[in-house]
């Protein structure tokens, strides 16, 4: 089992003019057995430079929340099509379209930024996830809960080491 970190640590421009971005990864793989988890933190970051958003693990489990919540929404009511499901599919998709938005900006302040309103849209997920149980629409909503928890947990440090970057002069 391994799980990924990133965090912004500089920004460039690729040769066809597309924002290069170095984050750190953190795989448990690599781990020596019976390491403490200060041994495993420590000598097993790598950095690799993200050349496209699709890369980015924040993407791809926003799109794997997309997945999950179009596949929860068919057991809603076919009242509740132009009205909760409609709300909540947009707002899931506004989670993965906004990180690749912001990936494309020239800048680490746009990019936290874009950043940011894919987390209010994760809320969003997670808000609307809870009426609709509340609702009776579906029973249970704890694995899409989880997924919406890592990922905002993803967001909040990308956002917080983006923000901790200066401005390139």
């Amino acid at each position: 089992m391994s799980w990924s970190s990133e965090l912004e640590l500089e920004n460039g421009v690729s040769s066809r003019n597309r924002p290069l971005r170095g984050f750190a990864t953190h795989r448990e793989a690599n781990t020596p057995s019976g390491a403490s988890a200060e041994e495993s933190v420590a000598g097993s970051w790598e950095l690799v430079v993200v050349r496209t958003y699709k890369e980015l693990v924040a993407w791809q489990k926003g799109m794997a929340l997309v997945k999950a919540i179009y596949a929860l929404v068919k057991q809603f009511p076919k009242i509740e099509q132009y009205r909760l499901v409609d709300q909540l599919t947009r707002a899931a998709v506004s989670v993965p379209s906004n990180i690749a938005e912001g990936f494309g900006r020239a800048t680490n302040k746009d990019f936290a930024h874009f950043l940011s309103q894919a987390r209010g849209s994760l809320f969003e997920v997670e808000t609307q996830l809870l009426i609709a149980k509340d609702l009776g629409f579906v029973g249970d909503v704890e694995p899409e809960l989880e997924l919406s928890s890592e990922l905002g947990r993803i967001l909040n440090g990308l956002i917080r080491k983006l923000s901790s970057i200066p401005p390139a002069p």
